[in-house]
């Protein structure tokens, strides 16, 4: 399996927490080494685990932000 390099920018917000104590974050996440990214996924609270999420370009971030008002 290929490495995957990241780097937590911002924390942007938690949105919700498990019973796991593993939380969903809104985060700008550096991914490879590539710009930053609006990144919504499911972390440990080390953040050295994480679930699968969605990334989204400020592009995208700034549609969706539209959608949602």
């Amino acid at each position: 399996m290929a490495n995957i390099e990241y780097e937590i920018i911002e924390e942007i917000g938690v949105l919700s927490e498990n019973a796991r104590g593993w939380r969903k974050e809104l985060n700008k996440i550096s991914w490879n080494g590539r710009p930053p990214k609006y990144d919504i996924r499911d972390w440990s609270e080390d953040h050295e685990k994480m679930g699968k999420g969605i990334t989204l370009t400020d592009e995208e971030a700034e549609v969706l932000k539209k959608l949602l008002d």
